[in-house]
């Protein structure tokens, strides 16, 4: 990547550098793909990014790929076992919230919709090219957007999510582009 301007974040660390550079921002749909997503950025609340991006793999096999189908389907006695899985971030409310996750997009199918149409019909407007953020003063860290899209994935039964961690999520699937003016993968388009 080119190196004319700083990223936005992950100079100096190639598994956070790579996560900026081909992920972060990047329009995500699918219901495996947000799942993934809204349960990480959980996971992440209070913790770096950089840990969870490292113990990805691990989350990964635990949550079965996050098959809102498998994961709805996880018990007590899997609770227990993912307790006691150092891959992962080992946080009963948090693991707990990751099975309601999942049994929440299992009641959007059942009432006819997606998770992928719920969290883009919170995406606002494209900003113009102008009005791109110049430092991190100007990213906020929640929008009337955000506050609305957790609200709605309270209503269908996600759990750990508030507007910050909805934000986060935005920004992270690409719902909207927080990247800096002067980010490598701006000036790299």
């Amino acid at each position: 990547m080119d190196q004319t301007g700083r990223r936005c974040f992950g100079d100096g660390d190639p598994l956070y550098s790579e996560y900026h550079d081909t992920e972060w921002g990047v329009p995500v749909r699918g219901e495996a793909e947000l799942l993934e997503r809204f349960c990480l950025e959980a996971f992440q609340s209070g913790l770096s990014w950089l840990t969870v991006l490292r113990k990805r793999p691990a989350f990964r096999a635990a949550f079965l790929g996050f098959d809102p189908e498998a994961v709805a389907r996880l018990g007590e006695d899997d609770v227990a076992r993912l307790l006691a899985d150092p891959g992962i971030i080992r946080n009963r409310a948090k693991i707990e919230a990751a099975i309601a996750g999942g049994r929440a997009v299992l009641g959007l199918w059942e009432a006819g919709r997606t998770l992928t149409d719920l969290a883009w019909s919170h995406a606002p407007e494209p900003r113009a090219e102008a009005d791109r953020p110049r430092t991190y003063a100007d990213v906020p860290a929640s929008t009337p957007a955000a506050v609305a899209l957790a609200k709605e994935l309270k209503s269908v039964g996600f759990r750990f999510i508030g507007p910050t961690t909805a934000y986060a999520s935005m920004q992270a699937c690409g719902l909207v582009d927080d990247h800096l003016a002067d980010c490598p993968v701006v000036l790299a388009r």
